[in-house]
């Protein structure tokens, strides 16, 4: 039995050349980033009053140099209950994700969405010459998706 629902290639519906489909123009350039002599505590307090999942953490010449999440904050206080250990003096240090997967700004946004499906990750951090410049997440990805709506897709 054949495709009930197919319509054909349609007619003057051309995606817009002069508009990008790159992360950069749909990343997030003002970050909230955190220092690795941070505090765990702090990281949850600015991830509730911000309502964000993690950040970057970066050092003194915005250089990236991990991420922190709600999962990692949460690991932190489990162990610090199990070990009956005191939360405090637990830096951002002792916690992070050192090893970070960076994407390029120039990467197109469906292979970005691709990526995001292969690693499993919530958001991928965007380095130019050693600094952090920006950030995409996977909402940012589903709003590029919604603005380029009805074209076509290649």
């Amino acid at each position: 039995m054949g495709i009930k629902s197919f319509e054909g290639p349609r007619k003057g519906q051309q995606l817009d050349t002069n508009q990008s489909l790159k992360v950069s123009d749909y990343m997030t350039r003002d970050l909230i980033t955190f220092k690795s002599t941070q505090s765990v505590e702090d990281v949850i307090d600015t991830l509730i009053k911000y309502k964000i999942s993690g950040g970057p953490v970066v050092n003194d010449k915005n250089e990236l140099i991990g991420i922190i999440s709600e999962g990692d904050c949460i690991k932190q206080i489990s162990d610090s209950r199990y070990y009956n250990m005191p939360t405090e003096n637990n830096s951002v240090e002792k916690h992070m994700v050192k090893n970070v997967e960076t994407i390029d700004g120039n990467l197109n946004v469906f292979d970005a969405a691709a990526k995001f499906l292969e690693s499993k990750r919530r958001r991928f951090p965007i380095v130019e010459d050693g600094k952090l410049v920006g950030q995409i997440s996977q909402k940012d990805i589903l709003k590029a998706a919604m603005q380029l709506k009805g074209h076509n897709w290649k």
